[in-house]
């Protein structure tokens, strides 16, 4: 970064604004000097992870209503996807995107040199595959950066661990810090929540969550390219391989799973699961080599004993069903119409969802609709207004009761809360240190196959 840049705000600048004693505060370690609204301040935006969600997110970004935000920077591992998410955002944002192509970076590194271009205070958005989730915060906090960080956060218990300590720095430090688990922000959910938390339906007994359609994102993948590097290819391929993305079930079930968790109000405390992999060839008889199960069924457990079930499926010519459900004492409600938050949400009078026995419909103004969009305007306030704001630590609890699921599937074994963060198996260390030579977190056999969970041969780790 050049300081005499002046689409950048110098550190010289930052010290101008806030004052010596604050500006040394900051680069001491102390708490960050938090953005007053009246200021009219523009907050800077570093894009970490340049896929359709990072896309998607800077565009989120852009488009809040709480005082100017500028995108000045950009980093990905793959400049195709860097120039794509650029080209589209700008479409989009033009006014917005200050990202020259001195601030465009690609590698493994990319994080740091576009992080490098903020000052504190500033936002990083972390939009990579969840393995690297913690790497990139843990520069973020040295940094003195806000944070949005898309979900899932950690996909084992080492990494679960570290990401609770990192959310403990992040508010000593006053940094604020929001989570991709969108569904906390949809309005209609808010007021569920707040109607079942206060005895609408009754006690919740019973939870249903479905997420079952045909395969999407990198769900199956074919045997890497001879002339492709392993570890780029798992990492484009992200949904296939559990160390980078916890497979499907993680990235695709954790928001169905989440909102579920807040509207009990707790976590469940065990699992039991099954699952399998049935059709595992392409339409050209090519044998897939994902790790991912095409079915799954799971089976939480609360601590006060009622049950949460919840199936995922990814097969061609199934039937669909993607929504969520609540059986209380006094009646029912639909969390998620279809969609992970999908509205409306409504409670009814008795077991029987019909139009005569509705209690409560969700109706939400046109401009809170969009729950992506009220994540990002609810994280602005909160650092434009100093508002206490880290959701990191239910977003890893989120993340730990989803990778549960996954593991009693994997493993075959009734799976608690205390076993999956307890679990020793960190799936790829050292991604921290990682660079594009380094040898990939999981190894294919002489046929190019990577190993596949075996549920009551392998017991104690997923693979």
């Amino acid at each position: 970064m050049n300081e005499n840049d002046s689409s950048l705000t110098s550190r010289r600048d930052f010290i101008k604004q806030t004052g010596t004693l604050a500006a040394a505060s900051v680069f001491a370690g102390m708490a960050v000097p938090h953005v007053h609204a009246a200021e009219n301040n523009t907050l800077q935006i570093a894009l970490v992870g340049c896929g359709g969600r990072g896309t998607g997110a800077a565009g989120n970004a852009l488009s809040t209503s709480k005082g100017p935000v500028k995108l000045v920077a950009m980093g990905d591992v793959f400049e195709n996807r860097l120039k794509n998410s650029f080209k589209e955002i700008t479409r989009q944002n033009s006014a917005q995107v200050d990202v020259p192509e001195d601030r465009k970076f690609v590698g493994f590194d990319a994080y740091k040199k576009a992080l490098d271009c903020l000052k504190p205070g500033d936002i990083a958005i972390f939009a990579t595959p969840p393995a690297f989730r913690w790497v990139h915060f843990t520069y973020a906090i040295q940094k003195g950066l806000n944070v949005f960080m898309e979900k899932p956060l950690t996909v084992d218990g080492p990494t679960s661990k570290r990401m609770f300590d990192l959310a403990e720095k992040a508010t000593a430090k006053n940094l604020k810090v929001g989570v991709g688990l969108m569904s906390r922000h949809s309005r209609a959910l808010q007021e569920l929540a707040k109607r079942v938390h206060d005895g609408e339906i009754g006690d919740v007994i019973l939870q249903r969550g479905y997420r079952m359609h045909g395969p999407v994102g990198f769900f199956s993948s074919l045997p890497k390219p001879a002339d492709e590097n392993d570890l780029l290819y798992q990492v484009r391929r992200f949904h296939s391989f559990i160390w980078a993305s916890g497979g499907n079930y993680s990235d695709f079930y954790i928001h169905i799973i989440d909102h579920l968790g807040w509207l009990k109000n707790s976590w469940p405390v065990k699992a039991q699961a099954l699952g399998g992999r049935h059709y595992r060839q392409s339409p050209e008889g090519v044998t897939y080599v994902d790790q991912n199960f095409d079915t799954y069924a799971v089976e939480y457990t609360y601590a006060d004993g009622t049950k949460f079930n919840f199936d995922g499926r990814c097969m061609t010519g199934c039937t669909d069903i993607y929504s969520s459900f609540l059986h209380g004492t006094k009646g029912c409600a639909v969390g998620s119409k279809s969609g992970d938050c999908g509205q409306p949400s409504s409670t009814y009078k008795g077991y029987a969802p019909t139009s005569s026995s509705r209690l409560w419909e969700s109706k939400v103004p046109r401009d809170e609709q969009d729950p992506y969009l009220n994540e990002w305007n609810d994280l602005m306030d909160a650092i434009r207004n100093n508002k206490p704001y880290n959701e990191v630590k239910r977003g890893v609890e989120a993340s730990l009761v989803t990778s549960m699921g996954r593991m009693a599937a994997h493993t075959g074994q009734e799976t608690t809360f205390e076993d999956m963060l307890n679990c020793e198996h960190e799936m790829a260390p050292g991604l921290d240190k990682i660079t594009a030579d380094s040898p990939a977190p999981l190894v294919a056999d002489a046929n190019g196959r990577y190993p596949v969970p075996q549920p009551g041969f392998v017991t104690k780790r997923e693979y």
